[in-house]
């Protein structure tokens, strides 16, 4: 893992493959979020090293959301 979870870009990421998530629910967007990496991962279209970066990201978000 190169770069910080809070230099990844989570949105950008999702729009390389066509996903844009927004509810209305910063939480509930996160929960949705978490959810198409961890499918994107199971169905190989993404790597173990993009997973975890990702997924790192949305850790850091959530923890920078309950500040």
């Amino acid at each position: 893992m190169n770069a910080r979870p809070s230099d990844f870009d989570l949105k950008a990421f999702l729009h390389r493959f066509g996903l844009f998530v927004y509810t209305g629910d910063p939480e509930g967007d996160l929960l949705l979020i978490e959810d198409e990496i961890r499918e994107m991962y199971e169905l190989n279209v993404i790597d173990r090293e993009e997973f975890l970066e990702a997924m790192s990201a949305v850790r850091s978000k959530r923890k920078a959301e309950e500040r």
